[in-house]
C-alpha cells in the first residue's frame, strides 16, 4: 500500500537569501566605490605628488572622513619651533557615492516584497554594518602618514635645517571615534534606504507610518539628487569651457555636493559667515571665495554674493522651482485622504530636517601654523585659517516657512493627481 508523499521541504529561509557573501560583496563594493572617488579626486588636486608616498594614505583618511570619522593633524619642527593644525571637513562626493552603493546592495535581495519581519531586517542590516566596519577599520588603521613640509624658498629651508626648524606634518585617525561615526553612518544609511524606496518592505507594525513618512522622505532625496545633477551638468560644462580641468574635476569628484547644497540653502535665504586666509582656498566658483577672503568673518547670503556677482539671484528661482517641484512630488504620492494643512507640516519638517544635515555636514574650518619660539610665521605664508558656518536657528526656521509655504502649494497642485 502506497504512503502518500509527504510535502517538498519548504524553501530556505529569507536570510539565505541576502546572508555574509550578498553583505560581503554589499560592503565591498561600497568601500570600493568610495576609494575610487578619492583617489581620482585627489589625483586631480594632485595629492599623487605627496612625499614620503602618502597617496594611498591620504585616500584611506578622505574615506574616513567621509563617513563623520576623526582625522587628526599633528606636527613638529625641531625643538625651537612649533606647529599646530586641524582640519574639519566631509567630502560629500566620497559620501553620496558610497550611500548610494550601500543602499543599492542593501536593497537588492528585498526587491518583490511588500512586508519583511523586523528580526529578518536586523539580522540583514547587522551583516552588511559588520563587514562594513571591518573594511573601515582597515581603512582608520592605514590613514595615518607623517611627511616634510617645505618652507617655500631656499633661504628659509637652509636657516630652517641650520636651526633645526624643519616643519613635519602628519594626521592620524581617531580609531574609536572614526569606527562608532561610521557605524552612526551606515545606520542612518539603511534605515533611509528603507524610508526612502517606493518597494522597500517594512515591518507589520511600521506599515501605518509609511504613508506619511515615505512620501516626503523620497521627496527629500529626490530634492538632493536634483542639486547634485544641476551641479554635474554646470561642472561638466565649466571643465570643457575654461581653464583649470584637473582643478574643476578636483571638486566634481570630491565636493561637489558641499557646493550644491550650499546653494540650495543659500536660495532659500539662509546666511552662513566664514573666513577665508593664508593659502587656503574656495576653488569653485571663485565669488565665494572673493566674500569669504580677508581678515575679519564675512557674512555669506544672497545680498554680499549678488555684490559680486548679479547672476547669484537666480539661486532663488532654482530653490523655489525645485522645493515646489519636491512638495508637488510628496503630495502626489500621499494617500488621497491627506488634507492640506497636512501636507504642509509634512513637507515642513521634512525641510527642516534636510536643511539641518546640510548645515551640519557643510561645514567647514581648517588652519595650520608654524612659529619660532611661540612668534611670528616661519613660512611666510604658511599659516592659514578657513571656516564656514551656517545661522542654524535662522535656517531651520526659514526651512520650515518655506516647506508650509510649498507644501501647501504642492497639496493644490497635487489635488488632481492620479494616485496608487
Amino acid at each position: 500500500m502506497s504512503h502518500p508523499r509527504s510535502p517538498a521541504p519548504a524553501v530556505a529561509p529569507a536570510a539565505a537569501r541576502h546572508g555574509w557573501v550578498h553583505a560581503l560583496v554589499t560592503a565591498l563594493a561600497c568601500l570600493l566605490s568610495m576609494l575610487g572617488v578619492a583617489a581620482l579626486g585627489l589625483w586631480a588636486a594632485g595629492a599623487a605628488d605627496l612625499p614620503d608616498g602618502a597617496f594611498p594614505r591620504v585616500v584611506a583618511a578622505t574615506v574616513v572622513t567621509s563617513v563623520g570619522g576623526s582625522v587628526e593633524l599633528s606636527g613638529s619642527a625641531g625643538d625651537l619651533a612649533g606647529s599646530k593644525g586641524g582640519l574639519t571637513v566631509v567630502p560629500l562626493s566620497v559620501t553620496l557615492t558610497g550611500a548610494l552603493v550601500l543602499a543599492a546592495g542593501f536593497l537588492r535581495p528585498l526587491r518583490h516584497r511588500a512586508v519583511a519581519g523586523a528580526g529578518e531586517l536586523a539580522g540583514w542590516a547587522l551583516r552588511v554594518a559588520v563587514l562594513w566596519l571591518l573594511g573601515l577599520l582597515a581603512l582608520a588603521l592605514a590613514a595615518r602618514q607623517t611627511f616634510s613640509v617645505s618652507l617655500g624658498r631656499s633661504e628659509l629651508d637652509d636657516l630652517g635645517e641650520l636651526f633645526g626648524v624643519t616643519p613635519r606634518v602628519g594626521f592620524t585617525t581617531d580609531v574609536p571615534l572614526s569606527l562608532f561615526v561610521g557605524l552612526v553612518w551606515c545606520a542612518g544609511v539603511l534605515v533611509l534606504a528603507l524610508l526612502v524606496a517606493p518597494g522597500a518592505p517594512l515591518p507589520r507594525r511600521l506599515l501605518r507610518f509609511q504613508q506619511s513618512v515615505r512620501p516626503a522622505a523620497y521627496a527629500m532625496v529626490a530634492l538632493l539628487l536634483a542639486y547634485v545633477a544641476l551641479g554635474v551638468v554646470v561642472g561638466v560644462v565649466v571643465l570643457l569651457t575654461r581653464g583649470h580641468p584637473a582643478q574643476t574635476l578636483a571638486v566634481l569628484l570630491l565636493g561637489l555636493p558641499n557646493l550644491v547644497w550650499l546653494a540650495l540653502t543659500l536660495g532659500l535665504g539662509v546666511t552662513w559667515e566664514g573666513r577665508v586666509d593664508g593659502p587656503f582656498g574656495l576653488p569653485m566658483p571663485h565669488v565665494l571665495d572673493e566674500v569669504l577672503r580677508g581678515p575679519d568673518t564675512a557674512t555669506l547670503n544672497l545680498r554680499t554674493l549678488a555684490e559680486h556677482d548679479g547672476r547669484t539671484w537666480w539661486l532663488l528661482v532654482v530653490a523655489a522651482v525645485l522645493v515646489l517641484t519636491a512638495a508637488f512630488l510628496m503630495a502626489s504620492r500621499s494617500p488621497t485622504r491627506t488634507r492640506l494643512w497636512q501636507h504642509a507640516l509634512h513637507m515642513a519638517v521634512a525641510l527642516v530636517l534636510t536643511v539641518l544635515a546640510v548645515c551640519l555636514l557643510g561645514r567647514l574650518s581648517a588652519h595650520f601654523g608654524l612659529s619660532v619660539l611661540g612668534i611670528g610665521d616661519l613660512g611666510g605664508g604658511l599659516s592659514g585659517r578657513l571656516f564656514l558656518r551656517p545661522h542654524l536657528w535662522t535656517a531651520l526656521g526659514l526651512a520650515a516657512l518655506w516647506g508650509l509655504v510649498t507644501g501647501c502649494l504642492g497639496g493644490l497642485l497635487a489635488r488632481g493627481v492620479r494616485r496608487r
